[in-house]
């Protein structure tokens, strides 16, 4: 199933930290921007369905400036401030799961390259938990110019990691973003169960792995590398 794997890459936002936690903490601050918010989300699914952008971020604020009455150049401003920058204090504070750094450091020492693909600016999460030091690649799909589940991104991806689509394992918690998106770019795919899935261990049927923790992550892609987790996780102590 998943022979020839080279490299892992992963989404950020609900995939390495419990997103519930963070709805939970930024819930005043989305209140005092309440206006902003309910239009940048509108524009955001905009984008998840638009064709790949010679410049997205220009093309972000335009969208967002109509929609606000303001300037494009104002509405920059305001995303910058507002949802880039005004929310880096929030994830300084929230936790990533269990396993997660040990499950990326288990995959390094067994030769994978490793990468990151999120919708947001990698750099709004600081150094993700120590992730990034660990990274071959780190990048946010507004770079590349289209959002998940554009192939485009995913392409990038592929091509800045030196490795194959069919090569990389993109792990998500999300079916149509992540799933399906880097499934119709030529990958494989893990899908983090949640809810009701992972209490039934409801497999998702377009994941090439479903799985309910890091550590069970851990031990299903290294096994298929033919490398022994407890052995791996003994030489990393």
């Amino acid at each position: 199933m998943l022979e020839g794997i080279k490299a892992v890459a992963f989404d950020i936002d609900g995939t390495l930290y419990p997103d519930w936690k963070l709805y939970l903490r930024i819930i005043p601050y989305f209140m005092r921007n309440l206006s902003f918010y309910s239009r940048f989300n509108r524009v955001r699914k905009i984008l998840h369905r638009t064709a790949p952008l010679a410049d997205f971020y220009e093309y972000q604020a335009r969208l967002l400036g109509r929609m606000m009455g303001i300037s494009s150049e104002e509405a920059k401003i305001h995303i910058q401030t507002i949802c880039y920058d005004g929310m880096m204090a929030y994830f300084r504070r929230i936790k990533p799961y269990p396993y997660v750094l040990e499950c990326i450091r288990s995959f390094k020492a067994a030769g994978l390259k490793i990468g990151i693909l999120s919708d947001f600016p990698p750099e709004q999460k600081g150094n993700i938990w120590g992730i990034r030091e660990l990274c071959d690649v780190c990048i946010g799909s507004e770079e590349s110019g289209a959002l998940k589940p554009s192939k485009y991104p995913f392409g990038i991806l592929s091509m800045k990691l030196g490795v194959e689509p069919g090569e990389i394992l993109y792990v998500g918690n999300s079916v149509k973003y992540d799933v399906l998106g880097s499934r119709n770019a030529g990958m494989k795919s893990a899908y983090l169960l949640k809810g009701f899935k992972k209490i039934f261990n409801i497999k998702e049927k377009d994941a090439d792995i479903s799985f309910k923790n890091y550590r069970q992550l851990s031990d299903i892609v290294l096994q298929c590398a033919g490398v022994s987790s407890e052995e791996m996780r003994e030489n990393m102590k």
